[in-house]
């Protein structure tokens, strides 16, 4: 499974707009401040996000993120495909060359099974669903209260 660090960091990022969306745009700072995430990262995530019109963007004071559709509306596995990640568990990328040449290997077939199982999990869980589950309210919570003490 080749989820990287850039997946995990965009759905983190969208889950932490998605959190604070309601108080109206979110600027990658606030996200960087409270995620850990450099402020550089999610400017080239948020770039793509936006190319792929998942998110949209307010210039100027008051400016920042907001989801482009309601979070119910915005699945988990749509966040990494925007950022160009591959949900794909194969050893040869899915280009059925495992072997070398145009062979695929014994447990090709597995592997990509696998993908996309991986890929119908992710796509089945939504943004909503994951703000609505209760440990991730309770992290926000914490995570909201450490970034309004080390503001002040």
């Amino acid at each position: 499974m080749r989820l990287t660090t850039k997946g995990r960091y965009a759905v983190t990022a969208m889950l932490d707009l998605a959190l604070h969306g309601d108080q109206g745009a979110v600027t990658l700072a606030q996200i960087a401040s409270r995620q850990g995430i450099s402020l550089s990262y999610l400017e080239q995530l948020f770039a793509r996000l936006r190319r792929q019109g998942l998110v949209e963007s307010t210039r100027g004071p008051g400016g920042g993120y907001t989801l482009a559709f309601p979070a119910d509306k915005i699945s988990v596995a749509q966040i990494v495909v925007a950022i160009n990640e591959q949900i794909d568990a194969t050893r040869c990328g899915g280009d059925k060359n495992c072997s070398g040449g145009d062979e695929r290997c014994l447990t090709h077939y597995l592997w990509e099974d696998l993908s996309d199982r991986i890929h119908e999990f992710l796509h089945g869980i939504s943004l909503a669903d994951l703000v609505n589950r209760p440990h991730v309210k309770e992290v926000a919570l914490r995570q909201d209260a450490r970034t309004q003490l080390m503001s002040h």
